[in-house]
């Protein structure tokens, strides 16, 4: 019974482990909390940009670092680069947009 019951723990100990390895900060990164923040802001730029009918998002990627956006990717106009910025700016929690969007004419 003593064994089982050291058995028990230590796999609830590897259990433990394992969960908090999954919640590491990723670099740059001060707090899990900035992480799972990050990860809410840049959920809900991408959001925005599938529900805009102007943005393609499947062609700007979304990235979030301590609030700041940096978006990339390729844009067919400047007005569809920069309703994407918008799109981000308005997210709560963004600190800052970073648009690296390139502006270049759908491909035939």
């Amino acid at each position: 019974m003593k064994k089982l019951l050291v058995a028990a723990m230590i796999g609830c100990l590897g259990s433990l482990s394992l969960f908090t390895t999954a919640c590491s900060v990723t670099s740059g990164q001060e707090k899990v909390g900035e992480y799972v923040d990050d990860a809410t802001i840049t959920a809900r730029v991408k959001s925005r940009f599938a529900e805009d009918k102007t943005v393609a998002a499947t062609r700007i990627q979304v990235e979030t670092l301590k609030g700041v956006v940096q978006l990339s990717g390729f844009a067919t106009s400047e007005a569809e680069r920069q309703r994407a910025a918008q799109l981000a700016a308005a997210v709560p929690g963004v600190k800052q947009v970073q648009n690296s969007v390139v502006v270049r004419a759908p491909q035939s």
